[in-house]
């Protein structure tokens, strides 16, 4: 006689212990997927706006600068190129509120000998908006790199700090070099090297400014530095900190770098033209290319130009005066 086939046994019903327990596990481990971040947790999006805003700002203040003074005479005798600028507006002055301001901006007048704490004050203004107009755009790869391993380091789960102590550190070098570069001008205009305009009013101190910054090329320094501000991503891995106060101490680090690699380029505009927007232009495109460079070549063929414009300034002032000098 044959029974009925054994039964398998009974799977027993979850328990309410466990069911808890399973959704507590679904809230401690969520499903995966990348997780809901804020904007302003976003390192690469708040570095991008940070060197936006800021250079922008600084451009901004030197176009109402030049507007002002170019309002009072002719843009051309700024400097060569700025002649542009006179085609441009049909030397059109400016009015209303954008007269105002620029009035606001460029008081007291520069490059007159009076001096005094006032003008040295509007002096480091502008060369503060120069250091953010020229220099920041030339961080934007080492700003961005520190950005993208913070964003790394923080999907991870890392502690990270803002880019902008990052961009603060920086910045602050550059600003104090602009006090030095308003001190320096405010003596070149005491000594008549410098006119009214803020143009050189000396061929040979031009030309001496141009083969000084080309010999400053080839120097040991300057190899140094430029090549470290080309390989930013070893010096963040190597010097990585997850403090405030450490980040703005890599950015001043950095940044005295950056000022090892382009302050003789940034004296420049003392041959050129303080407010000569062309050549700030021209020499923030060349300090760009420099640091995404991957060897020290195009910083030395830059040097050779400056050598050369400046042996063209030199010669020319000495031809131009020999009649006169053999004269006498």
């Amino acid at each position: 006689m044959c029974g009925d086939p054994p039964q398998p046994p009974a799977r027993p019903a979850p328990s309410p212990i466990m069911t808890d327990t399973a959704q507590r596990s679904d809230l401690v481990d969520p499903p995966s997927g990348p997780p809901e971040v804020s904007l302003l947790a976003r390192p690469v999006v708040v570095a991008l706006a940070c060197l936006v805003v800021l250079a922008g700002l600084g451009w901004v203040y030197l176009g109402l600068m030049v507007a002002g003074m170019a309002g009072t005479g002719s843009a051309a005798a700024m400097g060569p190129g700025m002649g542009l600028f006179d085609l441009i507006t049909g030397g059109v002055p400016l009015d209303g509120f954008a007269k105002a301001l620029a009035e606001a901006i460029c008081s007291p007048s520069f490059g007159h000998h009076g001096g005094g704490a006032a003008e040295l004050v509007t002096l480091a203004g502008m060369w503060s908006a120069m250091a953010l107009a020229m220099m920041l755009p030339t961080a934007g790869p080492m700003i961005l790199t520190y950005a993208e391993i913070a964003a790394t380091a923080a999907r991870r789960g890392e502690p990270t700090v803002s880019p902008v102590a990052l961009i603060v550190g920086y910045a602050g070098v550059w600003l104090a070099f602009a006090l030095v570069a308003a001190a320096v001008q405010a003596g070149l205009a005491r000594l008549a090297l410098l006119d009214p305009a803020m143009s050189s009013a000396s061929p040979l101190f031009s030309g001496a400014v141009f083969v000084g910054a080309g010999v400053y090329q080839f120097s040991p320094l300057k190899y140094a530095c430029v090549t470290r501000c080309q390989r930013p991503f070893p010096f963040f891995l190597l010097h990585w900190t997850s403090r405030a106060g450490g980040v703005v101490r890599l950015g001043m680090r950095q940044g005295l770098l950056c000022l090892g690699c382009c302050w003789a380029m940034m004296l420049v505009m003392f041959a050129v033209g303080v407010m000569n927007v062309v050549w700030m232009a021209l020499l923030g495109i060349v300090m760009g290319a420099e640091k995404i460079a991957v060897t020290t070549r195009f910083s030395k063929a830059i040097g050779v130009v400056f050598l050369l414009i400046g042996a063209w300034m030199i010669g020319d002032a000495v031809v131009a005066h020999w009649p006169a000098a053999r004269a006498g």
